[in-house]
């Protein structure tokens, strides 16, 4: 071999070195953030005037993932017809044309509340709960849901993974309680952050709590 080829055969191994350190692997380009959901209230400015008091506004207490999503400082109880309750539920700003109470299904459990399985924003005939805050009381006759697991993607991103708005994926967790988790609905739009949102029952199963939390488009 001259030393010609020796120089070439040696750049080829150093490019390839580098390129493995600049490129992630395959598996990594399918890796998915997972933001874990627990009980929390999306809602309207007409009830949130209700439940404290006219012409009131959200304040931040932090920004959330998601562009424009914030955690508000604002909190309610949740009172299920067991008389059991759940105090300080976040509410999540800004409010929205609707109000929508997302919870587990062990939370659903203690509360009486049979909560329906539903993608967020679907609460047509949901299950009916009561909300108390600081200046009010309101009884909605629905909008207890458990929010379907799905994942928010900008179009640039499911371009990339190769998946496409509503459509049903499966996304393996890491670590030491590893699963696979089925029936994850893609939500496909413009500006948003990659990231797969699980509630708390889903994540306990998953042992995220106890790593990194990632998942892998499989």
């Amino acid at each position: 071999m001259t030393q010609q080829n020796v120089e070439a055969l040696v750049e080829k191994v150093v490019r390839q070195v580098v390129d493995s350190l600049i490129k992630p692997p395959a598996e990594n380009q399918k890796l998915i953030p997972i933001g874990i959901s627990a009980r929390h209230l999306h809602i309207s400015q007409e009830h949130l005037e209700v439940l404290f008091g006219a012409g009131y506004h959200l304040t931040k207490w932090k920004d959330l993932n998601q562009p424009g999503e914030f955690a508000a400082n604002e909190t309610v109880t949740v009172v299920g017809p067991k008389r059991r309750l759940f105090e300080s539920v976040r509410i999540l700003g800004p409010t929205r044309p609707f109000t929508q109470v997302e919870m587990s299904f062990t939370d659903g459990i203690y509360l009486g509340i049979d909560l329906p399985y539903r993608l967020s924003g679907n609460i047509k005939q949901s299950a009916p709960v009561i909300l108390i805050g600081p200046k009010g009381i309101l009884e909605l006759k629905e909008g207890a849901i458990r929010a379907a697991r799905h994942i928010h993607v900008n179009p640039q991103d499911a371009q990339r993974l190769g998946i496409t708005d509503g459509q049903k994926v499966s996304v393996k967790t890491s670590g030491p309680l590893s699963i696979t988790i089925n029936e994850v609905i893609v939500r496909v739009k413009a500006g948003l952050n990659l990231e797969m949102h699980l509630d708390t029952d889903e994540a306990n199963a998953a042992g995220l709590h106890l790593g990194e939390k990632f998942g892998t488009l499989v």
